[in-house]
């Protein structure tokens, strides 16, 4: 199955439409459970993430049954430094001995910035280091903009990029990086394609930040009365029909919505249909850019 499960909500309160908090751990141990039986294979998490890589331990996440995939911590500064590798390196080794796996298949830079800061090239090497130690297949890196992409290819030969696509979002559509990526060969994992939630909210109940879209976003729900589709279908079957995306990570708060997900994963979207939906404005489609 292209659905990868994402992680934040098992540690840590995340997304806009989340109004019942972290997820328990008994709830995570049901929601691997059901993803192991509907051939999901791929989980993301980070040590930014709360206790969510503990929380995937404890329900045997590194048993053998999943591509588990992880961050570097962030370091926020111009320069990485010496320390900032051997922090790097032990929260790496932390992350496998919470999630209790001697290897993981995917470490990526949590934030691009620290790859193109100064030293970027030796946070590189530390991460192709535990590659070639075999405690990690594939290295990459999470991304949000084209500048980011560009930046990034033209110094280092990445397995794994992580980038946010959704209706709202589609720059990485129109700007061709999604075709320049897979014409490298580099895994696609496409996140935030709900848009933290946005997606699912019914227009009339958008918080007030959100009030130059409402129009916008009443026209799709429309349209997509007309298709007979959910909103939860079309905002999932849009990515999953983007043929360059590899896998589709999308967090669950508990065991309906996953359910939910990968009924809704069994819907047709036509891409042509959705092109218009498309917004730039980078205050509705970058959350970092939302009112905290």
């Amino acid at each position: 199955m292209k659905i990868g499960l994402g992680s934040a909500q098992f540690g840590l309160d995340y997304g806009v439409s989340n109004h019942n908090g972290k997820t328990p751990p008994a709830e995570v141990a049901a929601i691997l459970q059901m993803a192991a039986a509907q051939g999901i294979r791929v989980i993301d998490t980070a040590p930014l993430y709360g206790d969510s890589e503990a929380s995937l331990g404890q329900a045997q996440a590194g048993a053998g049954l999943f591509r588990l995939i992880t961050k570097t911590p962030a370091f926020h500064g111009r320069s990485v430094t010496a320390a900032d590798l051997e922090h790097m390196r032990a929260t790496f080794a932390r992350s496998l001995q919470q999630l209790g796996t001697a290897s993981a298949y995917g470490l990526l830079v949590h934030h691009a910035d620290d790859l193109l800061a100064t030293g970027g090239e030796a946070l590189f090497e530390a991460a192709s280091a535990l590659k070639r130690e075999g405690r990690v297949q594939k290295i990459g890196v999470s991304v949000y903009t084209a500048k980011q992409i560009d930046a990034v290819l033209r110094i280092f030969p990445i397995d794994i990029i992580q980038l946010p696509v959704n209706i709202l979002d589609q720059r990485l559509i129109s700007s061709g990086h999604l075709t320049v990526l897979k014409s490298k060969g580099v895994e696609i994992y496409a996140r935030s394609v709900f848009l933290q939630g946005l997606l699912l909210i019914p227009p009339a109940d958008l918080p007030a930040h959100f009030e130059s879209v409402r129009s916008h976003l009443a026209d799709l729900w429309c349209e997509l009365e007309k298709m007979k589709l959910s909103p939860l279908e079309a905002a999932l079957g849009f990515v999953l029909a983007l043929s360059e995306v590899d896998v589709v990570i999308c967090g669950v708060n508990n065991l309906r919505q996953l359910q939910e997900l990968t009924a809704a994963a069994r819907s047709d979207v036509i891409l042509n249909d959705f092109y218009r939906f498309a917004v730039t404005d980078p205050k509705i489609i970058e959350p970092t850019s939302w009112p905290q």
